[in-house]
């Protein structure tokens, strides 16, 4: 019996759930069929019984030894009401002469126990729902594929016999991590050259980074290179709502994994069953247990045997750490955004199924996309290719490359949004403001393009500023320089038209994050010093902080704040006022064109006698 209750997961334990549902259905149906339609009954005495008798106001009678139930004649079905009345001590040697002058229908129905007969439905109820349920589940099984009643199975799936499809080389930007990889591959192959000296296969590997940057691609090339069968789950797979079936499957998982070995086990999102566990509120017992048997099964598995266990999160701060302990986990592999030579690797590889024109500068497109990952760069190709074919070209040009890019950036054109005359002008004002100040600071990057076309993003107009090289660190100039590069919109707008607009408000956005990050994080300020104040929480799922001072130290920090901004937009309203004819005429002729290149903006601040370093010359 327990072996095959062992066999079959859980179906024991979920056949009973459905037969004490099934009964407690069918015990009130019993009482409720009985009770739908129960007439009723109005009790009155002996003698008011025989003067209705006298009367002929009475149809029928049933007399049993102890009450008399009475069925008037003007009886209504649908609303039946019957009056009883008590057999009398003293037998009343008159009463059937008087019913059989009035002719008054009487009987003695037969008495008989219903306790049994109640039994007996009840047993032929539940032989015939219990047989109705299993018919019903067998159809469900077929439908959806799968035997619905096994509850414990595992549901990975093998992706491929010997071959995910997938290498090394459909991988690129992440050469780190490749490299870690490349060893678990060569054991996979080799185990004897490591073994002969005592190593050991590692158990599993951890892939962490943001999403998009290629932990699944990588998983599949492992498996791909080493050419062993690729067993791919995610980690909510595992957890279901009765306690027990996630800990069953993964005992199937592995069980599975063992016999076809050498393998490749890999779990998506394993943070979904690998959080820390805890006691507040109780927990969650089966995502608990579940990950209570990942741990036993990590642990019991002989590596020798080839089975290794990859898994990927972005949420690496969240799992337990007896999750990450050596014997378990026993690398930790980062797979993190790709750098400006990881872009241009990722680029080509995307590229290599599209045809493209000669054109296309992949160093150009991988310096304006500076923190895009792997699944944002092959998107940026797809648009590329989509919009020759929109533009009935046979090739995609660099102009389809750098316009995909803006579109994934800032939004398609907006061409339906069309504004009003003092509109169009107060933008062009705001994105020549930031244009120019950008321009004139030393620590800035280089205008690339600048537009007051307004985009599907929500922006009307924006200025596009392209790196000419990747940088690793920020200094303070170069803080304080963005930070007053995005006050040169609004000081424009309140220099020339003396009155402001809600379209600085990405830029107060953007100002403000900077200005913050500098004091609580970068210690860049003077007054706050040298401290931490807001630690990071999220390494890769955007910007998530959490703040740990005094109520008095954070009143020091939004007064720094404010003062470091102040004092931006003060300097950028002084670049402005300094050279406001410069601004007049550039204003004027983004209006009029609408775009402008960042070869143009150069060239008419030449004109201007402006002469820009050639490192701030825009393409």
């Amino acid at each position: 019996m327990d072996k095959d209750k062992k066999k079959n997961g859980f179906r024991i334990p979920v056949i009973i759930y459905y037969v004490v549902i099934l009964l407690v259905i069918f015990l009130i149906w019993l009482w409720l069929v009985p009770n739908a339609n129960k007439p009723t009954y109005e009790t009155v005495y002996y003698n008011e019984f025989i003067r209705m008798v006298n009367e002929d106001k009475v149809d029928k009678v049933e007399i049993t030894s102890t009450v008399i139930t009475i069925q008037l004649k003007d009886f209504d079905s649908k609303k039946p009401v019957y009056y009883r009345t008590g057999m009398p001590v003293i037998p009343d040697e008159n009463l059937l002469p008087t019913l059989l002058e009035k002719g008054v229908d009487f009987s003695s129905p037969i008495e008989k126990s219903t306790f049994w007969l109640s039994i007996i439905q009840l047993v032929v109820m539940l032989v015939v729902g219990v047989l109705g349920m299993f018919i019903v589940m067998r159809i469900i099984s077929k439908r959806m594929g799968a035997g619905v009643m096994s509850f414990g199975k595992s549901t990975s799936r093998i992706v491929g016999e010997k071959s995910t499809g997938k290498t090394f080389e459909d991988v690129a930007g992440q050469d780190e991590a490749k490299q870690q990889l490349r060893e678990i591959v060569d054991f996979l192959e080799n185990p004897g050259k490591y073994t002969s000296i005592g190593a050991k296969l590692p158990k599993g590997a951890l892939l962490v980074g943001p999403p998009g940057t290629g932990k699944t691609l990588l998983a599949k090339a492992v498996a791909g290179e080493a050419k062993v069968p690729f067993f791919s789950l995610s980690g909510s797979e595992f957890v279901e709502m009765f306690v027990g079936v996630g800990a069953s499957r993964v005992r199937d998982l592995f069980k599975q994994a063992v016999e076809q070995a050498p393998c490749i086990v890999f779990i998506d999102e394993i943070d979904a069953i690998g959080k820390t566990r805890d006691t507040v509120f109780g927990g969650n017992d089966e995502r608990e247990q579940t990950l209570n048997q990942l741990l036993a099964e990590m642990d019991g598995f002989d590596s020798s045997k080839g089975v290794v266990i990859l898994a990927a999160t972005n949420r690496p701060e969240v799992l337990d750490k007896a999750l990450l302990r050596p014997g378990r986990f026993d690398r930790r592999i980062i797979v993190d955004l790709p750098d400006l030579e990881g872009r241009k690797a990722i680029l080509a590889v995307h590229a290599k199924g599209v045809k493209m024109s000669g054109d296309v500068d992949f160093e150009a497109v991988a310096l304006a996309t500076a923190g895009a990952s792997g699944a944002d760069l092959e998107n940026i190709i797809n648009e590329a290719a989509i919009r020759s074919v929109r533009a009935g070209l046979t090739e995609v040009s660099q102009k389809e490359m750098l316009d995909a890019v803006e579109a994934v950036i800032a939004g398609e054109e907006k061409k339906s949004t069309v504004l009003t005359e003092q509109e169009k002008k107060t933008v062009a004002y705001h994105e020549t403001g930031h244009a120019l100040v950008s321009a004139l600071l030393t620590h800035t990057e280089p205008v690339s393009k600048i537009t007051i076309i307004p985009r599907t993003s929500g922006a009307l107009g924006y200025t596009m500023q392209t790196p000419k090289e990747e940088k690793h660190l920020l200094t303070k100039k170069e803080a304080l320089d963005e930070i007053t590069v995005f006050s040169g919109g609004r000081a424009a707008e309140e220099m020339v038209f003396g009155e402001i607009t809600t379209g600085a408000s990405n830029d107060i956005e953007k100002a403000t994050r900077i200005a913050r990050s500098m004091v609580t994080q970068f210690g860049m300020s003077d007054k706050i010093g040298f401290v931490c104040i807001d630690s990071r929480q999220q390494a890769y799922l955007g910007e998530a902080y959490s703040s740990d001072c005094s109520d008095e130290t954070a009143r020091e920090v939004d007064n720094e704040i404010r003062s470091i901004i102040t004092a931006c937009y003060e300097k950028a309203a002084s670049i402005l006022s300094e050279n406001r004819e410069i601004l007049d005429s550039l204003a004027a002729v983004l209006i009029e064109k609408e775009n402008i290149s960042g070869k143009e903006f150069a060239e008419l601040l030449e004109e201007r006698g402006i002469h820009l370093d050639p490192a701030k010359k825009g393409a």
